[in-house]
């Protein structure tokens, strides 16, 4: 069977010798090059914008708000609050004003230097704690983007009497406060989209993540039906989240373009537009206040959270959202209240990143963990033995554990895997021992946690996904579906699992281009769902096939799919044979998105990972000597792209941890180059040693379960808890940079 088996990548091949044809790649006739003309500060009004007169503009094609249709000013997503071009007053630098294409990309690159734009400054927030006034409200009474509130027990609306006997009747109450910083993609293709005119329909291809929210955000710009557009994805070199909103506002920008011109446009940024002017990951500060018996058993946790959603709404409320829903961690707690808020700034806004608001509360609360632990004079492995939530056990929203998951055995095989206990004695030797180092010092973390698959809530409900699957005249099968391969290999696995339900070859499968002018919307490419909800409907789309084909599906009796296909193609000329699969919601999964009680995921995954360091106290640098991934994902599809998911999240983690400092400068990235923002290198990586645990998951095809941003949440935790083993000290603040662990060190 090819699912579990290591089939090489379907794209792989493309990929290396060069053929894929990335949207730079495109060659279309008569193409012209589009740019951007943005805000200069952080917050104003446009007086007016001047072109220099030393250039012949006749040669360009202009676009500003004056050519957007009458109300329509507005990239919808979950609100319609952001301007596609800034018509009068702007909310951050690097608003797009006005659009500028032409044939050569040399000039345009002059005649971008050759606008200046004139504003009025307006005052301007540029921390989420800043004291409002007046003159600073832009949205609502209070610049709270998305304001919620998880509440379990005790911490239930009134309550609160309940909540603080707790607290007051604690042996121990424990206090902690955890920042941690923006972070940058780094995919390695900038954002990038061509549009032009075909068949009386528009058309956009681009690098992105989610064809159908393009589609939807075009419809609603231009006032149009669906139908009038056509998406295509490109080959995309990267996403990690930052092509899922993001996209829409250049697709729209291209069309507008191309719409004046009555040519195609291409618009791709260079690194520094790139990183200067799209969404990070959102800055977060999460406070804990947490109750302990004197047996080391959580009775009451009182979390705050606030994110930075920057200048817009984006899709601040459902990271947030996500973030609050995993701020507890995967403890049994009976007594929980959770505030979360996303506040406006005047920066660039912040969007989606692989984990989508749970690495920055994960972070939080498994540093809390050990921060608890060493303040109540217990092992911070003891102390999760105690509190790790068990199959019956409920989680923060209520959602009853039942999937059969031991979690103190999985930590447990992963601090085996680490040598744990040795390494911490060898540690500890030679940090304070007879033999101490004069200047290195090591120590070992770790962090468990774990990551919901799929939309939360009634997201999937109320996306509906859909996926075909359709049998060819030649007995071959191609899978209709919306999801992107982004480089994380989705085409290899659906085409593993069709091949699995169908019972066929893998390569008499593959997988469609994603083109919303003949796929199905099955939803974005995000959440951790392709494997899992999108996986599922293309196995409930192999057995419609197979039952339209005049075949069953049980595979105990011989068959021959392709054959059943040619046979009815023969019978059924010129018509087509497709399976179809619809999610639909399983009848047991309940929730409440107004209480937030319920069950938040069909599924989630569990990880334990455990983290090495060295520290140089000459130079304050912290590297990371080895590193154990453990995790239990329900089945694994492809044991190598699986891997590779793990692995390359917790190299992005890694440099979350450590090095990747986004430096904010009047609210945009100051540091938008690759010279100056660092990212970890091969020669900064320890060996990643990745385990599986599986335990299937009846939501999953086969079993599987979500992989693709678990392994964000466990890394940053593990390395500081690691930090603090070595040097004695609380390290809640990241990217641990040295400069930061320099100033941590000298004020102890």
């Amino acid at each position: 069977m090819s699912v579990g088996a290591d089939i090489p990548r379907v794209d792989g091949l493309d990929k290396l010798t060069g053929r894929a044809a990335y949207v730079d790649d495109v060659a279309i006739p008569g193409v012209l090059h589009g740019g951007t003309i943005r805000t200069p500060i952080a917050r104003g009004r446009i007086q007016r914008v001047v072109f220099d007169p030393a250039i012949n503009w006749s040669d360009f094609v202009i676009v500003d708000h004056r050519d957007i249709p009458a109300g329509r000013n507005a990239i919808k997503l979950i609100e319609a609050d952001q301007p596609a071009l800034v018509a009068d007053e702007f909310r951050h630098k690097h608003e797009p004003v006005v659009l500028i294409a032409h044939r050569s990309i040399h000039k345009l690159r002059d005649a971008l230097r050759a606008v200046r734009v004139e504003v009025e400054p307006l005052p301007a927030v540029l921390r989420p704690d800043m004291p409002l006034t007046p003159e600073l409200l832009q949205h609502g009474s209070d610049n709270v983007l998305k304001r919620l509130a998880i509440r379990k027990g005790a911490g239930e609306p009134g309550r609160e009497a309940e909540f603080q006997a707790l607290f007051d009747s604690a042996a121990h109450i424990i206090e902690g406060r955890y920042a941690t910083g923006a972070q940058e993609h780094v995919y390695l293709e900038t954002q990038g989209m061509v549009a032009w005119q075909e068949d009386g329909r528009l058309v956009v291809r681009g690098s992105m993540q989610c064809p159908y929210y393009v589609v939807d955000s075009l419809a609603y710009f231009f006032n149009r039906p669906r139908e009038a557009f056509r998406v295509i994805q490109a080959p995309v070199g990267g996403g990690f989240g930052g092509k899922e909103d993001f996209p829409s506002n250049l697709a729209i920008h291209a069309a507008l373009l191309a719409e004046k011109a009555g040519a195609p446009v291409k618009i791709v940024y260079d690194r520094q537009e790139d990183m200067a002017a799209t969404t990070k990951r959102h800055p977060g500060v999460v406070r804990h206040r947490t109750a302990v018996d004197a047996s080391g058993k959580l009775l009451a946790m009182d979390i705050d959270v606030v994110m930075d959603g920057g200048a817009y709404v984006t899709l601040s409320p459902v990271v947030l959202s996500r973030g609050c829903i995993h701020a507890a961690g995967p403890y049994a707690c009976e007594n929980i209240r959770a505030i979360g808020e996303a506040r406006l700034t005047n920066s660039v806004p912040y969007g989606a990143f692989r984990g989508f608001g749970a690495p920055q509360t994960m972070f939080a609360i498994e540093r809390h963990m050990d921060v608890i632990a060493r303040r109540i004079g217990m092992s911070s492995v003891e102390l999760r033995r105690r509190n790790l939530v068990r199959d019956g056990q409920t989680l923060a929203t209520g959602q009853v554990v039942s999937d059969g998951v031991d979690l103190p055995s999985l930590m447990d095989a992963a601090l085996t895997d680490a040598r744990y206990d040795e390494r911490q004695k060898l540690h500890a030797d030679m940090n304070s021992g007879a033999g101490s180092h004069p200047y290195l010092r090591r120590g070992i973390g770790f962090a468990t946690f774990h990551h919901g698959s799929g939309f939360t809530g009634g997201g999937e409900t109320y996306l509906a996904s859909e996926v075909w699957v359709e049998g060819h005249a030649d007995g071959r099968v191609e899978v209709l579906t919306a999801q992107t391969d982004m480089g994380q290999g989705t085409s290899t696995i659906l085409s593993q699992i069709a091949a699995a339900q169908l019972g066929v070859s893998a390569d008499l499968v593959r997988v469609a281009t994603p083109d919303t002018s003949r796929v199905p919307n099955s939803g974005p490419t995000v959440a951790s769902r392709t494997a899992m909800v999108v996986g599922k409907l293309v196995e409930a789309a192999c057995d419609d096939l197979l039952k339209q084909s005049g075949i069953g599906t049980t595979k105990s009796i011989p068959r021959d799919p392709s054959g059943a296909i040619k046979s009815w193609h023969a019978a059924n000329p010129g018509k087509r044979l497709i399976g179809r699969g619809k999610y639909e919601k399983p009848a047991h999964i309940q929730w409440d998105d107004k209480s937030y009680r319920g069950d938040a995921y069909a599924a989630y995954s569990w990880g334990t990972y455990v983290a090495e360091v060295e520290v140089d106290l000459r130079t304050f640098a912290v590297r990371v000597t080895d590193f154990v991934a453990r995790q239990e994902v329900g089945r694994v599809l492809n044991p190598t792209l699986a891997r590779g998911q793990i692995q390359g999240g917790v190299v992005q983690g890694i440099g979350w941890a450590l090095y990747e400092e986004v430096v904010l400068d009047d609210g945009v990235m100051k540091n938008c180059q690759m010279t100056n923002y660092v990212i970890p290198a091969c020669a900064d990586l320890p060996p990643i040693r990745v385990f599986f645990e599986e335990s299937p998951s009846p939501f999953g095809p086969q079993g599987a379960k979500g992989i693709g941003e678990l392994p964000m949440d466990g890394p940053a935790p593990a390395i500081l808890n690691a930090v603090c083993d070595a040097l004695g000290i609380e390290a809640n603040e990241i990217p641990l940079t040295p400069e930061r662990l320099m100033t941590l060190l000298e004020g102890r």
